[in-house]
């Protein structure tokens, strides 16, 4: 059974103009991100692929294209992502069918309104009953509401042993640092998959058995050589991939969030890697002023040449 671990970049969807799959499109972007060296999964229909405002069948082409394109060479992560349990089963389901090795399971929206351990606990049950993959957690800041106090994160795993991984989100150092000594100390291992992707070399330090970050449908090459780097205690070779990293982060992870994988649309324009930015609404084009910063990072970032 595949476990999570490792480098897994999340990939964009790219649109027409009239806001359609641009399938060819996606192709070649799964064909660039899958070359990467060092990589060990791909994940789709998750945030970086605008998976709020796919169907569900657009989000099981979305998989069946991920499949034949690249799932003879690389697992494939499968987003489930709803609001109720009933949906969950069945997102699980075909994702199973249409070839996927595991899921990343992200909380229901509305836990933003309170969540009691239980409620918790069923829904990931009742994902595992309709699954033998294995489930990544999605680990969501607590002051949100979406994200789970160590003490239900930690009832999950006794009661649902297929989730394998999380990917770690909390957005606090010493909690993050808290589940990485927890979890990867269990039999059998539970992963971190970090994606506190502005502060990722930080981090790594601390011991993550992976990553998992859309910023991986750019970046991913760096993101590989930096765990690696670490993996090997290169620090010095780690600080200077770091400084390439950082200044893409400073671009693709400033407020307002929601943008964040917008702009990385963006960034493959620029880099001639997708022929549009087309994202769907409610999201929005972003400005030119902060194209032309994307652009700059990218110069300094050593990926584009200036002019």
């Amino acid at each position: 059974m595949y476990i999570p671990h490792g480098v897994i970049p999340a990939v964009l969807l790219p649109f027409f103009d009239d806001f359609s799959i641009d399938e060819s499109s996606y192709r070649a972007h799964l064909r660039d991100v899958s070359s990467t060296p060092g990589i060990s999964a791909i994940t789709t229909n998750a945030h970086a692929s605008e998976v709020a405002s796919c169907t569900f069948e657009e989000q099981t082409r979305v998989l069946d294209i991920t499949m034949d394109e690249v799932g003879s060479k690389t697992p494939i992560v499968c987003g489930v992502y709803t609001e109720g349990s009933l949906e969950a089963q069945r997102i699980a389901k075909m994702a199973t069918a249409h070839g996927a090795s595991a899921l990343l399971v992200f909380p229901p929206a509305i836990y933003s309104f309170g969540q009691r351990p239980e409620m918790a606990v069923e829904h990931f049950k009742r994902i595992a009953d309709a699954t033998d993959l294995p489930l990544i957690l999605f680990q969501y800041p607590l002051a949100g509401g979406q994200g789970y106090p160590t003490s239900t994160l930690l009832r999950i795993l006794d009661e649902v042993p297929s989730v394998r991984a999380i990917k770690d989100w909390s957005a606090n150092p010493q909690l993050h640092e808290r589940q990485i000594r927890l979890l990867q100390s269990r039999t059998p291992v539970v992963n971190v998959l970090t994606t506190h992707s502005s502060w990722l070399m930080s981090s790594i330090v601390l011991g993550c058995n992976g990553l998992l970050s859309g910023s991986g449908s750019v970046i991913a090459p760096l993101q590989a050589s930096l765990f690696e780097a670490l993996q090997a205690k290169d620090l010095v070779k780690a600080q200077a991939l770091n400084e390439r990293i950082f200044q893409m982060t400073e671009v693709f992870y400033t407020e307002p969030w929601v943008d964040m994988h917008n702009r990385m649309k963006e960034a493959l324009v620029l880099l001639g890697k997708l022929p549009r930015a087309v994202v769907r609404p409610p999201l929005m084009k972003i400005s030119e002023a902060e194209i032309s910063r994307i652009k700059n990072a990218l110069i300094k970032a050593q990926l584009l040449k200036s002019d």
